[in-house]
């Protein structure tokens, strides 16, 4: 038999904004497709109308393009396997249920949640299964005239999947290897319900899956225990030969304790798990985003490949290209994978030093520009070469460098304290000559005459550079004097430490 085409999908429901698991989940996805030369489909899962919330498909497509992860066909791209909407599909749904009913293979329920109810509080641990099922108010009990006669005046009702007790199911995973199951203890899950006359995901899936000729599903470890009732649905439906094959990914935990990653924890350890942020249209509440915290789509991209997923050797950075190549589903973790936020902080400074100086100074003009400074890009680019290595984030730069723009409005105490001695002010005042006589001002114009003068004068170095610091940045911190002082110019430099003298004494 020739070998089936690789085709994957990723299947989201427009429930608000995209978690960052679901981002990993479709990034996994890309990778298997990329690398078997496969196809990615983009799918809609909105067939719980209860939970559909406006703006969510637009805001997780504008995830996916700033990420960089791209899609083949789907919704918004467009296919031969369309509409890729689940809510536009009902009439398909409707046919396989009806397919599954005249099979005697699921049947018509009647029972209101208020039966439901009671019989949870009749039967400890109650399950809709086969040996409950002939309790309740359904097909299977009840005469086929009273169903009808219920369905045609209306009634509501749902279609449950009828599952035979002694068997085993077998789901092959290429993460988890050979999952097996008792069909004992899988209950008859609702398919259908006739209230929106659309169907639950269960089913939904294995349809859409089948028709759109999936290769092989890979999806969040919470979809585990629903494997086995999906590989019955497709022997139902005699599909056997076209089931794909299961990977079940490792959950995202919490950076700190036990349990799944949750907004809450981004919240109160100040990181995001969304990949833009979202503003939710009932509350009004917003949660941060990768992309607005200042990450780059790359290092996002790179950090998440590594959770959960080992390349079998200590390469940490990785393009998009080199993961495609890299990637192995089978080194996929069965344990789930511990979310090091602060490792995610890391491969983004790792971004800020691949990127060319150039790069990193078109994104940082602006912050200089809104901070009222008029600079020049070759001026930015200067300040960036000298001080990007030292920052996660293009945001930090401002605070870190703005004393290459302003001259400081004050002296940090402390610094003032410890480095402003009771002769900074007669010695700078010397420097200042010194720096006066200068005629190249440059680095290596600069830095011999100054050194000679403070070994000819026998002062201390440290002295003489911890108060010229103070001086010309008004804290003891940035990078090597002259580099500042180039940058400066001489008039600015002379300038900032005549009030630096005057204003210390």
């Amino acid at each position: 038999m020739a070998e089936r085409k690789v085709r994957v999908r990723f299947a989201p429901s427009p429930t608000g904004a995209l978690h960052i698991g679901g981002v990993r989940t479709a990034l996994y996805n890309y990778l298997f497709a990329r690398q078997h030369g496969g196809e990615l489909i983009f799918r809609i899962e909105d067939t719980d109308s209860n939970r559909f919330v406006p703006g969510a498909e637009e805001y997780i497509l504008e995830a996916f393009e700033w990420l960089g992860i791209k899609f083949d066909e789907g919704v918004s791209f467009g296919g031969n396997y369309g509409p890729y909407r689940q809510s536009e599909r009902r009439d398909i749904y409707k046919t396989y249920v009806n397919q599954l009913l005249e099979a005697d293979k699921a049947y018509i329920a009647f029972d209101t949640p208020e039966e439901l109810a009671a019989k949870r509080e009749e039967i400890k641990n109650f399950q809709y299964d086969a040996r409950t099922r002939m309790q309740m108010r359904n097909s299977l009990t009840m005469a086929k005239e009273e169903v009808d006669k219920l369905i045609e005046d209306g009634e509501q009702y749902v279609v449950r999947f009828k599952i035979n007790p002694g068997e085993e199911v077998r789901v092959d995973d290429m993460i988890r290897g050979e999952v097996r199951v008792k069909t004992d203890i899988l209950d008859d899950k609702v398919l259908y319900k006739s209230a929106d006359e659309l169907p639950t995901y269960h089913l939904a899936n294995i349809v859409d899956d089948h028709l759109m000729e999936v290769s092989h599903v890979i999806r969040g470890e919470e979809w585990l225990p629903s494997a086995p009732l999906h590989v019955l649905l497709y022997r139902a439906f005699d599909w056997e030969e076209s089931m794909p094959r299961f990977a079940h990914l490792p959950l995202l935990l919490k950076p700190e304790g036990k349990g799944k990653l949750s907004k809450r924890d981004g919240d109160r350890l100040g990181f995001p798990v969304f990949p833009l942020q979202w503003k939710d249209p009932k509350t009004g509440e917003i949660s941060s985003g990768y992309r607005e915290s200042g990450y780059f789509p790359e290092a996002v991209v790179n950090f998440l490949a590594l959770l959960g997923w080992n390349p079998g050797t200590e390469q940490e950075l990785f393009t998009l290209d080199e993961l495609v190549a890299a990637f192995d589903i089978t080194r996929c973790s069965k344990a789930g994978a511990k979310f090091d936020y602060q490792k995610g902080m890391w491969f983004n400074h790792e971004y800020v030093l691949k990127k060319s100086d150039e790069e990193i100074a078109k994104l940082f003009a602006p912050i200089v520009a809104n901070n009222g400074v008029d600079a020049s890009l070759t001026e930015v680019t200067q300040v960036v070469h000298l001080m990007k290595d030292r920052v996660s984030f293009v945001t930090e730069l401002w605070d870190l460098c703005s004393f290459f723009f302003m001259p400081p409005t004050g002296y940090d105490e402390k610094t003032v304290k410890k480095r402003w001695k009771e002769y900074s002010g007669q010695q700078m005042q010397e420097l200042s000559q010194v720096l006066a006589d200068i005629e190249d001002f440059s680095i290596e114009g600069q830095e011999p005459v100054v050194m000679k003068w403070v070994e000819d004068k026998g002062y201390k170095l440290g002295d003489i550079m911890n108060a010229f610091r103070l001086a010309l940045v008004g804290i003891g911190k940035g990078p090597g004097m002259f580099d500042i002082t180039a940058f400066l110019g001489k008039d600015e430099t002379l300038r900032r430490l005549h009030k630096a003298i005057e204003v210390l004494g």
